[in-house]
This record gives C-alpha cells, sequence and structure tokens, in this order.
C-alpha cells in the first residue's frame, strides 16, 4: 500500500522560508521520479517541481531560483526547501510519484502540509 506523508508546512511572513519533507513508502522509492504539487484555494492542482532518481530536477517557472527539490533514497524522503516565500505560494503542498507528463501516478493523496505566506 503506497503511503506519501508530507510535514513542515507553516506559517511564515513573505520572504521567509520553510523546509518540506515527504515519506514515502509501498514504492520502489529509487526507481521513481517524485514530484512536489501544491494546490491554492481555488484552484487547480499543479506541479511545482519534480527529481528524478539521478538527481535531475526540474520546476515550474514562479518557483526558479526560489524552491529546491532534493532526495534522500535511503530515508525514502523527498524535500522542498522553499525561500523567498511569497503570498502566492499559500496553497497545500502535496508530493506524488510524478510521471513523465508530470501528471502524478497515484490517485490518492497524502493529507498534504499546508503552507500559509503571509504579506
Amino acid at each position: 500500500q503506497v503511503q506519501l506523508v508530507e510535514s513542515g508546512g507553516g506559517l511564515v511572513q513573505a520572504g521567509g522560508s520553510l523546509r518540506l519533507s515527504c515519506a514515502a513508502s509501498g514504492i520502489m522509492f529509487t526507481m521513481h521520479r517524485m514530484g512536489w504539487y501544491r494546490q491554492a484555494p481555488g484552484k487547480q492542482r499543479e506541479l511545482v517541481a519534480t527529481i528524478s532518481s539521478g538527481g535531475s530536477t526540474n520546476y515550474v517557472d514562479s518557483v526558479k531560483g526560489r524552491f529546491t527539490i532534493s532526495r534522500d533514497n535511503a530515508k525514502k524522503t523527498v524535500f522542498l526547501q522553499m525561500n523567498s516565500l511569497k503570498p502566492e505560494d499559500t496553497a497545500v503542498y502535496y508530493c506524488n510519484v510524478a510521471l513523465g507528463s508530470g501528471m502524478p501516478a497515484f490517485h490518492d493523496w497524502g493529507q498534504g502540509t499546508q503552507v500559509t505566506v503571509s504579506s
């Protein structure tokens, strides 16, 4: 059974930083590209960043230069370091296995972690 458990969110002022974690189980973690997604109120869920099994990364334009995705294969955990946060980064953040198209592999999402950035 696949489990994705996100943590690390919180309330932060604009310009601040947060580090999100996602612990995965029930998957061959080292084989998969992992992604962070987010869903803001009233908006569709969007892909924010991905990291391949080999460590190659990609980011949506709005977070380039501010967010860094990384992974620890031994701990089956993927991270998202978020710096210079903006109010528009406010959303619930989720992780998932990211398919080549960027679409999430699993329809059953974790509980997510809330990130709120105040202006």
